[in-house]
């Protein structure tokens, strides 16, 4: 539904709290009645308080290289501001520091045949780094390893090269190393070679279907000192071929920053509420090293932000605690909200309810994606529990009359680390590099074939692509009606006097299981 700002009125707030006070008085399933009632948060929740955290996310991303990257001035303001807001809100802030490995490629990359035949090879499109590379301007021979399979078996995995420290035998110090991907890790090829004195070291992907291009992988680690691109099985293929016949040199450059760094999560709670049925709701609030993150995550983050605001202006005092969470380092790998878990006990464990992840809600040519807490459309359901919190979501999209689409716990935001450890969740995205389909489009409008959001991990994430994009305006719609599923979903976890199944923290007064949730108005399409 569409919304406009509004005043905040002290009658409405009395009013709140008074039917809160009531439904408990009156031992009315608490959930019931939010169905009806979450109407005055989510008029508080608007797009325009939403896009003024936005906006000042790009204002930081401007002033620190364009970018929020974990470990960098961009993500620290970014936190910096988040707990300025709350502190003004009433919250007591806490960060949360935590190391990681950190890693910012500082300029372009350079790969170049020498001799015998002069050519330069396209980052992004032949050739592209890996993630801990080392920096280095190495200008030598290429040296294949041993066990290169060419032509490439009709499976993966068929090639074992660079796997072993044998298979460097005889390998020249000071020359480039040409490992084919295959049967082990990255990290395990590349230090290979780097223990056996290579200069650089090039990875060629192992040629067999689904892996022929250039891949933007990971070594795991800041341990590299030298130099690694990984290269299309062409270019592999060609530089071997090549190698057979006599000397091929290869000038390669990069230029790095590979370290251990530390960083910090953002976590702030509602004063009351039960400590041992705890909301977790959670967004993450670093973005990648090419572009701001407004949508990703910058939605998320300012829509998670601007609920807290609303939740202490309206002075809602919730049955069960809600934790508001800002996680560093999801890019790098799920870092921040991976180390949270870790850090919990048991008892603390067995304490969350439930989590709530918001990664992607303003997606410029988005669908309302629900995750899949049953399984029942996808491959993988989540922890017990988690189909009554999908259930929540559909049952508030239906009641508005908007259509959803699935998707699936696979494991690509900070949900992962919660599912992990048995805690329900669920959430809400809106599309990140999926194409639109035709019957996604007669539902939600946007641009068919093209991505759900076409600056997915790029410069052109900013303030005016998630506001103006093609079709004009369409991000705002999403961030509008997903903010409001937000606002609902965390107040009706918040108030409800039921544990979510599996979590054993249920009032024997209260609901069974959530299962009993009401909501006014028709049933949509699921």
């Amino acid at each position: 539904m569409s919304r406009t700002a509004i005043p905040l009125r002290r009658g409405a707030i009395a009013g709140l709290m008074a039917l809160t006070a009531w439904v408990a008085a009156m031992n009315v399933p608490a959930t019931a009645a939010v169905g009806v009632d979450s109407s005055e948060l989510r008029n508080a929740v608007t797009v325009e308080g939403i896009r003024e955290h936005q906006a000042a996310f790009q204002a930081i991303a401007d002033a620190n290289s364009s970018t929020r990257l974990a470990g960098t001035g961009g993500y620290d303001d970014s936190a910096d501001y988040v707990v300025e807001r709350l502190e003004a809100a009433g919250y007591d802030p806490v960060l949360q520091p935590f190391d990681f490995a950190f890693f910012q490629q500082l300029s372009p990359s350079v790969l170049e045949q020498v001799s015998p035949n002069a050519t330069a090879y396209v980052e992004g499109t032949d050739f592209l780094i890996m993630q801990y590379s080392g920096s280095g301007d190495v200008t030598a021979d290429v040296q294949p390893t041993n066990d290169v399979v060419i032509p490439p078996g009709a499976t993966a995995n068929t090639s074992n090269s660079g796997c072993e420290p044998e298979d460097f035998t005889g390998f020249t110090a000071g020359n480039i190393a040409l490992i084919q991907r295959g049967t082990c890790t990255f990290f395990q090829k590349a230090i290979n070679a780097q223990d056996a004195g290579a200069s650089g070291v090039l990875i060629f992907n192992e040629g067999q279907a689904g892996r022929t291009d250039a891949l933007s992988g990971t070594l795991g680690s800041p341990d590299f000192t030298t130099p690694v691109l990984f290269t299309t099985f062409a270019l592999g293929e060609d530089l071997y071929s090549l190698s057979q016949a006599g000397p091929v040199s290869i000038h390669m450059v990069t230029d790095t920053v590979s370290e251990i760094r530390s960083t910090n999560n953002v976590i702030a709670e509602t004063s009351g509420g039960r400590s041992d049925r705890v909301v977790v709701v959670g967004a993450h609030l670093d973005s990648v090293q090419e572009g701001p993150g407004i949508n990703d995550n910058g939605s998320g983050s300012a829509t998670i932000l601007e609920i807290a605001e609303q939740f202490a202006e309206l002075g809602i005092e919730p049955r069960n605690k809600v934790r508001f969470a800002w996680w560093g380092a999801e890019e790098e790998g799920l870092l921040g909200s991976e180390f949270y878990v870790s850090q919990l006990t048991k008892r603390e464990i067995k304490d969350i309810a439930l989590n709530l992840n918001f990664d992607m809600v303003g997606s410029p040519n988005f669908v309302r994606f629900v995750y899949d807490g049953d399984g029942s459309d996808t491959p993988v359901k989540g922890p017990t529990g988690s189909a009554q919190v999908e259930d929540v979501f559909l049952d508030y999209f239906a009641d508005q009359g908007l259509e959803t689409d699935p998707t699936a716990f696979d494991g690509r935001s900070d949900y992962g680390p919660f599912i992990a450890v048995g805690i329900p969740a669920g959430g809400l995205f809106t599309g990140a590099e999926g194409l639109k389909t035709a019957e996604q489009v007669a539902i939600y409008g946007g641009i068919e074939g093209e991505q759900y959001d076409p600056c997915y991990h790029e410069a052109c994430d900013t303030f005016a692509g998630t506001g103006g994009a093609t079709p004009p305006g369409l991000g705002l719609v999403a961030l509008d009606q997903m903010s409001d599923a937000a606002a609902h979903a965390i107040l009706a976890f918040a108030m409800t006097t039921s544990a979510v199944p599996g979590t054993d923290k249920g009032s024997a007064r209260g609901l069974a299981n959530l299962d009993a949730l009401e909501f006014r108005g028709s049933m949509a399409q699921r």
